[in-house]
């Protein structure tokens, strides 16, 4: 039975997520219209998100900066393809301090240009390549529609900005980023697994001379782009003139990369992994892996069962993100519901009883009922306990794995295509031009996510031309 206050996936998957976002107390809505106040829980995760993706930005030799939330709308115009791509999600200020500004600023929907103004100044010769910055900010985008976490009207991410001085480094620089730091972070803290590949020419970032993206399947079968990493060429570079000199003293352009992900992150891993009980987070991510709830009836009760649990804490030194809910106001039952809400990867129960025992009742959250419960000896506990959360690690993987294996179906003609984007993916040959893929997305309301890096050796008829190619797409609907 689906808790209280949850719709059931099955009847409505969309209402499913937002009870989720309300009940696990991740996020609220803001006065202001698109906007979410994220709350203490939904925030820990974010922090946790943060902090693994941190450290692998810092491992391939990235440094964090900040930059100005304010750009010059000058800086925005400056290069034509990117200003259109956000024409209509830019918020402009046109007054500070009471008075009109004497150029209106653009709130950043994201930094190419402010920072390319930057390294303009910063770089003059070779040795000072390359730039690897990287910065953590809010930005904000007009948005239509909007949805805790998924798509806000300003939302939290990280984006990295690196100049270097060749194509080949900057290549390398952009699919570094996509498969070390945002592949290796989801599928393996996040335990979400993704498909990776370029992005098509209708699909690719604003001003970009190629985009890299990683896509998750979600539990109701559509796609959730869950980061991208941009090759820019020199676009940038000639817009703002980042140029350096090279050891034969001539002049030449930079070759600039941005790549970024955002707090949409939470939001793929609750539709990712939750259920109807509740948030289900993956116990690397867990701001709290593992609650004990004390169990007793009378006050000698309580200070035996207490005396036992801090016992157990002092033997576990630190060994998991612990949390001790010994509310006195509060029956266990209400406890247990929390935090299954929550998501707690791990909950532990010691009563009277298992203190005479050398027991304790351990329950995992992504088995609910009697299935995921057992009975375990106090010694050798926080052994089981660390077992336990590398097991429902890899299991929610390998779980979220064969779902997406299952919804991904190789598809020869378009009628195929549009039956399987209904529940799924559609993985077909492609040979379709950006008008073709206009049109399919009219008609489906699918696009493709991605040109996957594995490619076929044989080829095949394009499933919307029927043209022979050896290039595959994936298509799917998305958020």
């Amino acid at each position: 039975m689906p808790k209280e206050g949850i719709t059931p996936r099955a009847q409505d998957y969309s209402q499913w997520y937002l009870d989720i976002v309300s009940e696990a107390e991740l996020a609220d809505y803001s006065p202001v219209r698109g906007c979410m106040v994220i709350k203490p829980h939904g925030y820990a995760i974010w922090e946790h998100i943060q902090a693994g993706l941190d450290q692998r930005i810092k491992a391939t030799g990235h440094v964090n900066a900040y930059f100005p939330l304010f750009i010059p709308m000058s800086f925005l115009m400056k290069e034509a393809e990117h200003v259109e791509g956000f024409a209509p999600e830019v918020a402009v200020v046109t007054r500070g301090g009471g008075e009109e500004l004497a150029e209106p600023l653009v709130v950043r929907p994201t930094s190419e240009a402010i920072i390319g103004s930057m390294y303009a100044k910063w770089i003059r010769s070779w040795r000072d390549l390359p730039v690897l910055i990287n910065q953590w900010a809010n930005v904000v985008r007009w948005e239509m529609r909007t949805r805790p976490f998924l798509r806000t009207t300003e939302f939290l991410w990280q984006e990295g900005h690196t100049a270097h001085a060749t194509e080949e480094e900057a290549e390398a620089e952009t699919l570094k980023i996509l498969h070390e730091v945002y592949a290796d972070f989801v599928e393996r803290e996040m335990a979400l697994p993704v498909l990776r590949g370029r992005k098509t020419e209708k699909e690719k970032f604003a001003g970009a001379l190629r985009t890299y993206a990683i896509e998750a399947m979600m539990q109701d079968g559509r796609a959730l782009q869950a980061g991208t990493s941009h090759n820019l060429g020199q676009n940038f570079a000639r817009a703002f003139d980042i140029t350096y000199q090279t050891p034969d003293n001539r002049q030449e352009y930079a070759w600039t990369t941005s790549w970024g992900v955002s707090t949409r992150l939470v939001g793929a891993l609750i539709m990712a992994h939750s259920d109807d009980e509740g948030l289900v987070v993956p116990p690397r991510l867990a701001p709290v892996q593992v609650v004990v709830v004390p169990i007793y009836k009378r006050d000698e009760e309580r200070s035996l069962v207490m005396q036992t649990i801090d016992r157990l804490q002092q033997e576990w030194g630190g060994r998991f993100r612990l949390k001790v809910d010994d509310r006195d106001h509060l029956t266990p039952g209400f406890k247990f519901n929390e935090w299954e809400l929550k998501g707690v990867p791990v909950r532990v129960e010691i009563g009277p009883r298992d203190v005479e025992k050398g027991m304790a009742a351990v329950a995992r959250r992504d088995v609910p009922g009697k299935q995921g419960k057992a009975f375990v000896e106090q010694a050798g506990l926080g052994d089981y306990i660390a077992g336990l959360l590398n097991d429902i690690q890899r299991e929610l993987f390998d779980r979220a794995r064969r779902f997406q294996k299952e919804r991904t179906l190789e598809v020869r003609t378009y009628d195929e295509l549009k039956e399987a984007v209904e529940t799924g993916f559609a993985r077909a040959y492609w040979a379709g031009t950006t008008e073709d893929e206009r049109r399919i997305q009219d008609e489906t309301r699918a696009t493709i996510r991605v040109i996957p890096f594995d490619q076929p050796e044989t080829a095949g008829r394009c499933v919307y031309t029927g043209k022979e190619t050896t290039q595959q797409a994936i298509f799917a609907r998305a958020y």
